[in-house]
């Protein structure tokens, strides 16, 4: 396990945004990710033009069910680099957005623990951070070439998971920059002690990313605000970490709100951990 106060002084602050590379000096672990992915032919008639009625019942199936999905799901699968773009002391709130723009994304996750039978992990501190629409990390701006305000919040943010192991976070659909597809990062902490807006303390027992389907992050990148980032894109299969496993290397399960791509997603992925 990784101390939370050690990974911060561990992270380099890169000039610009350089491909992640997978860091062969963080431990190797092995963590249960799974769910299943989105159809890739067709893009979005694939998916599913689901409403968002039904997309909020399918994320809120209950203990009984996540158990049930987890079992049928224990793919291990190795941990990889949290990237250079991580900031210690991540806001503990479930909508990350602030005023940036891009189409909602309405991630869910649940979280299960090898260490018990694949069962719910509760009071888990799951956190995401990722670009926004022009590719440019807060704390980081400019590094991939746009000038915009930078609070070093925006985009970052964590919530605790249920007793179900459920934790729900909105953001926006990510942009790219030079060298990686889109993604999102993902860490999940234990034994945080919560502050008024943050925490503090806790263990970091899984470090991931998180992948959307190529053919529907093609019809989001073409459309305004992502369509202002000219900067060149890499694509899920040259992605340098993404390893083409599917829902075990981190790619989400996406439901249409809507009958547009701008209208956003529910994005869902079962994610296994060892607390042991």
């Amino acid at each position: 396990m990784t101390d939370n106060t050690s990974a911060s002084a561990q992270t380099p602050e890169p000039a610009s945004h350089d491909v992640d590379s997978v860091d062969n000096s963080v431990k190797r672990r092995r963590v249960l990710i799974g769910g299943a992915a989105v159809a890739a032919a067709g893009g979005l008639a694939a998916a599913g033009l689901a409403s968002a009625a039904t997309a909020t019942a399918e994320t809120k199936t209950g203990a009984s069910s996540a158990a049930a999905a987890a079992a049928d799901v224990c793919t291990l699968t190795e941990e990889v680099t949290e990237g250079p773009y991580w900031l210690a002391g991540a806001l503990v709130r479930e909508d990350i957005r602030e005023d940036k723009d891009g189409f909602e994304v309405q991630f869910t996750f649940t979280v299960v623990d090898q260490a018990n039978d694949c069962a719910p992990l509760e009071n888990a501190l799951v956190e995401i951070w990722h670009a926004d629409a022009l590719g440019e990390y807060s704390g980081y701006v400019g590094g991939n070439h746009h000038t915009e305000d930078d609070d070093g919040t925006f985009l970052r943010g964590g919530q605790m998971t249920d007793s179900d192991g459920l934790v729900s976070i909105t953001s926006i659909w990510p942009g790219h920059y030079t060298g990686r597809c889109v993604h999102v990062h993902m860490r999940v902490h234990t034994d945080v002690t919560l502050t008024d807006d943050s925490y503090t303390g806790g263990s970091i027992i899984h470090t991931g990313q998180l992948f959307f389907d190529a053919d529907i992050n093609s019809e989001v990148q073409a459309l305004s605000p992502y369509s202002d980032n000219t900067t060149t894109e890499t694509q899920l299969d040259d992605d340098g970490i993404y390893d083409g496993g599917g829902a075990s290397s981190g790619l989400l399960t996406l439901t249409a709100l809507g009958d547009s791509v701008s209208d956003g997603f529910a994005a869902t992925l079962t994610v296994g951990v060892s607390s042991s």
